[in-house]
């Protein structure tokens, strides 16, 4: 049972606030805030309480998402339900952020009323709600006098226009009803890495989480068949097909998948509520099919000045084709460090030093398969010492890999039936994302 639901921004600032019992006045907001601000670690617990009212919060967008309640309900439903919140927001929203809540209040106040009923949660289901949700979302889009980035000479379609825009699947889910808005259906293969390289270069854990996420923005869609590689295996002893097997260890569907095709062809069928869900979650550990995307190879020495040398070389070795963006690297260094200067092999590379958290960040915007890049950072440390020295390191890496599953999997083919009246587009990304990557030097 829900006492209250709030929604705050990082700087306190009230942007929802919903009381269904009464239980508690308007100052229990500043009271969250201040317990929440007044803890002195980067993560705050999620259950914090105030006499017999007890916090529950996540963050996600930047933004508190917080419901109270009393003894003798759970916490876990109560969590649940603020993340089933926020992505009912984004999908009728179109995104997470302090300005798309403050432009749509009215939207999701109107959410709130047919979720939760003096307390009691009713539905969080979008297919049931878009019968009752009348308020259309309000987005903001960019001033752009000509917006001529799909139009070639005379008119002619460019290859950009073949690319989904970044912000195409950012829209509300009610965008569809739209007149003249789009029947689009976004599919998303994201994994994250999570990998240990000891200082030896010998690979000490390598485990990739991923998933399959759809977003349907189609008024009316009866079913949607995903076919994945047809050697995709679960488990070691189901290895199939003549190709190289695509392998995972785990393997978990949503309960609106039906897998009646899916032993003999590798085959999801779905029907896609709009707004997105997560079809399938996988996980595979220890075994990945392709190289590891980034090497390095570290120096670490003191020079005739006292001064800490730091000579970094990163290799990366995707496919020469491919390209990692928005790398980075954060090198701890000793305490007291007080200046740095630096040489680095290419412009479109920078780095400086953070005291606070007493490390170097590196930061590569576009890292090409196939290259390797070097920087020589020089510390000014006060009082050097071997044992000073030893504080260099682990090295945590950050990255995004467009275009690239680290597991192999790949979506064959994305039917829908019956077929649509009107023009109707699927869009497939991959993209894998570094969970945790830490090079040990």
């Amino acid at each position: 049972m829900i006492s209250q639901v709030f929604i705050l921004s990082s700087k306190g600032d009230h942007l929802i606030y919903k009381d269904f019992r009464g239980q508690a006045g308007n100052d229990i907001v500043s009271i969250f805030y201040e317990k929440v601000t007044a803890l002195t670690e980067d993560q705050p617990p999620v259950v914090m309480n105030h006499k017999d009212l007890y916090f529950l919060h996540i963050r996600q967008g930047g933004l508190y998402w917080v419901a109270t309640t009393t003894v003798g309900s759970s916490p876990f439903a109560i969590i649940e339900f603020l993340n089933r919140l926020a992505a009912l927001v984004k999908d009728y929203c179109g995104s997470l952020s302090e300005k798309s809540v403050q432009m749509n209040f009215a939207l999701i106040y109107e959410l709130l009323d047919e979720i939760v009923d003096y307390g009691y949660i009713q539905t969080m289901s979008s297919d049931v709600l878009k019968n009752f949700i009348q308020t259309e979302a309000v987005t903001s889009r960019p001033f752009s006098l000509f917006d001529l980035s799909n139009v070639g000479l005379f008119g002619a379609e460019t290859q950009q226009s073949k690319v989904a825009p970044s912000s195409a699947a950012t829209r509300p889910i009610q965008s569809s009803r739209e007149q003249g808005g789009k029947s689009e259906i976004f599919v998303d293969v994201i994994e994250r890495m999570t990998v240990v390289i000891g200082s030896n270069g010998v690979l000490m854990k390598a485990d990739v989480e991923g998933e399959i996420r759809v977003k349907c923005y189609m008024p009316s869609c009866s079913e949607m068949r995903i076919g994945l590689n047809e050697e995709f295996s679960i488990g070691k002893s189901q290895l199939r097909g003549y190709g190289a097997a695509v392998r995972v260890d785990e393997c978990s569907f949503h309960q609106a998948v039906r897998l009646d095709e899916f032993d003999s062809h590798r085959i999801l069928r779905l029907c896609p509520s709009q707004g997105e869900q997560t079809v399938m979650q996988y996980q595979l550990s220890d075994d990945l099919p392709s190289a590891l995307p980034f090497r390095l190879f570290p120096t670490i020495e003191r020079d005739n000045g006292g001064r800490l040398l730091m000579y970094m070389k990163l290799r990366c070795d995707l496919p020469p084709k491919s390209a990692a963006i928005n790398v980075c690297a954060t090198i701890p260094v000793p305490k007291g460090s007080v200046s740095l200067s630096q040489e680095l092999s290419s412009p479109d590379q920078s780095a400086e030093l953070k005291p606070q958290s007493r490390a170097v960040v590196w930061q590569i915007a576009r890292f090409a398969g196939g290259t390797q890049l070097s920087a020589l950072f020089k510390l000014e440390v006060p009082s050097l010492s071997s044992a000073s020295m030893l504080e260099v390191g682990p090295v945590g890496l950050s990255f995004e890999l467009p275009k690239i599953t680290a597991t192999g999997l790949q979506i064959r083919f994305l039917r829908l039936s019956p077929v649509q009246p009107g023009p109707s587009q699927r869009w497939v990304r991959y993209v894998t994302h570094s969970d945790s990557y830490t090079i040990r030097i």
